[in-house]
């Protein structure tokens, strides 16, 4: 007689984090001077570098699966991989004081492989980088909010980059007369 056992499967582990590894070396290793590069921040320039990696590329960067957290997307695989990263000492953590908290802060303990990335990926890695540089965990975290992956999606559900193409900006006079002229071609054939 076989006793009743409850089994669990953790997914996280059959799936390849180097890429997610190597882009959150990446991104500590330029972000080094960034005084708000927590994990905060960190979760969200993976979240824009992935997905603006779908937009132009046609996959992200890492092969993260996104969820929608209250502070905003991150990687399902980011504490797995993270652990992965301590446990090769490829990161450490150190405290740093920013205002009136104690930040718990990644840093690399050795350089990223860049020959994984293509050069368009650093390009996009980069960019992130640039464009949110002077963004703080708060402000970054309530861009992510207007993400209409994230606005379409509970708490814990995962975040499609599908919704990559979707634009937290409204519509232009001049896209709406097209889409309805667009939808009029459509119905007009359909009939």
């Amino acid at each position: 007689m076989v006793a009743n056992r409850e089994i669990t499967i953790d997914f996280t582990s059959a799936i390849d984090l180097t890429m997610l590894k190597e882009t959150i070396l990446f991104i500590c290793k330029e972000g080094h001077n960034d005084p708000a590069l927590g994990a905060v921040k960190l979760n969200k320039l993976l979240y824009y570098a992935d997905f603006k990696a779908f937009r132009a590329l046609g996959e992200s960067i890492t092969g993260a699966t996104y969820q929608n957290l209250q502070e905003g997307p991150a990687p399902k695989e980011f504490l797995a991989a993270k652990e992965e990263l301590i446990d090769d000492k490829a990161i450490r953590y150190e405290e740093r004081p920013y205002f009136t908290r104690t930040q718990k802060r990644m840093i690399g303990c050795r350089e990223p492989q860049m020959s994984l990335f293509t050069p368009g990926e650093i390009e996009i890695i980069m960019g992130v980088i640039e464009t949110f540089r002077e963004y703080n965990a708060t402000d970054i975290s309530a861009l992510s909010h207007l993400e209409w992956g994230w606005k379409l999606t509970e708490t814990g559900e995962e975040i499609h980059y599908r919704t990559a193409w979707l634009s937290p900006d409204p519509l232009t006079q001049e896209q709406i007369g097209l889409g309805i002229k667009l939808w009029k071609e459509l119905n007009a054939q359909s009939v």
